[in-house]
């Protein structure tokens, strides 16, 4: 067989590695999660297909000049892909309960405690502070902000934080409602609440987005990327002058940017980095950053019930992560489950949108605090 180099026809198969064969199998629980579970699909599918060709050995999809090398330098390590993401969400988003009942901006911002306690635990447990802040972030139960900050301090640990944020958002409908049952009672799940607020003026729409991306852009400009990709969705949303904008940011362009965003996360999870105990540690903690958030949004939500005189469902304060719109979603079904006729999902949508703020802006604080500009 002259001329034919079989050497080189094995050396995939030679540098093919236990730890590749486990990833590949990781990859493929994600897509029958995605496919038979419908948990996440969209993000978790596109990360599962990655996480095999990122462990084909000698690939050239995942090396600097290959699809998926340069689409890391393009929208990965430029933190373009989580912004476009944001700029679909926004699109998405309706602030009407959040600014005729303002006061669920508390709850967005309860629920986010469990970011700061997470950060502090993690110090404590010997984590260098880049990756504790990292690990934080998940508790923002939101996977462009958990990413977005993760490429500014911690960008090798990409892959596990992505995996990890994402996996917990589409695990809202497991993780919450024991929370939610231990810490509340039924009585309290079936508070009725009437929904009468005062009505939200089409400048008040148009202003709000205009004024949060000033005033956030201010005190906090760390979170300045995030806050106004995401407001400029929303001012093209409400402004229904730029339908065409707004309609191509809620589907091609989000759906665009989460596709090349999941097979890129997908191809960083290579054995080496993802199998190691700093894993397991993440995993354990992220899940903790989540409780802790669920659990500060109900005690806060507790609160208000009693001052309120029992006026106002404890329920929503587990709407205040920042998983929209799964959380307000997830609240109206267990309050429903307490008493049939209790309907609390407008309030619950005021504090998930709340929440979405509070986690963009807590992202925004995590990066001040390590002194990233």
């Amino acid at each position: 067989m002259d001329g034919i180099n079989l050497t080189n026809l094995l050396a995939g198969l030679q540098a093919l590695s236990w730890q590749n064969l486990v990833m590949m199998a990781v990859g493929g629980v994600l897509i029958y999660l995605a496919v038979a579970k419908e948990y996440e699909p969209n993000l978790l599918l596109p990360i599962g297909i990655g996480c095999i060709i990122g462990n084909l050995p000698l690939s050239a999809m995942v090396a600097e000049d290959g699809m998926l090398g340069i689409l890391k330098k393009a929208g990965v390590d430029t933190e373009l892909f989580p912004l476009l993401i944001f700029v679909g969400v926004g699109a998405m988003m309706d602030f009407r309960p959040l600014l005729a009942q303002p006061f669920f901006a508390l709850m967005g911002a309860a629920g986010q405690f469990g970011i700061f306690g997470t950060l502090i635990l993690a110090i404590l447990l010997k984590y260098p502070m880049n990756e504790a802040a990292s690990i934080g972030i998940i508790g923002a139960i939101d996977g462009p902000t958990s990413i977005y900050v993760c490429t500014k301090i911690a960008p090798y640990m990409l892959g596990t934080i992505a995996v990890v944020a994402y996996s917990y958002m589409s695990l809202v409908p497991i993780i919450q409602p024991p929370v939610m049952r231990l810490l509340t009672t039924k009585a309290e799940r079936a508070t009725k609440m009437e929904y009468a607020p005062r009505p939200v003026s089409k400048l008040s729409l148009i202003l709000f987005p205009i004024i949060v991306t000033i005033a956030v852009g201010i005190l906090v400009p760390q979170a300045a990327p995030l806050i106004a990709t995401l407001m400029l969705g929303n001012l093209m949303k409400e402004a229904g002058v730029v339908d065409r904008l707004s309609e191509a940011s809620q589907k091609e362009i989000i759906n665009i940017s989460t596709l090349f965003l999941g097979l890129v996360v997908g191809s960083t999870m290579t054995g080496a980095t993802f199998l190691t105990l700093k894993t397991l540690g993440i995993l354990v903690l992220g899940l903790i950053a989540f409780i802790l958030d669920t659990a500060a949004g109900l005690l806060f939500g507790k609160l208000l019930y009693l001052i309120s005189g029992k006026k106002i469902n404890p329920l929503i304060g587990a709407a205040g992560i920042s998983a929209f719109p799964m959380a307000g979603r997830l609240v109206q079904k267990m309050a429903s489950e307490a008493d049939y006729s209790t309907f609390v999902l407008m309030h619950a949508m005021g504090a998930n949108t709340a929440g979405q703020l509070g986690s963009v802006i807590a992202g925004g604080v995590l990066l001040a605090l390590l002194g990233v500009k």
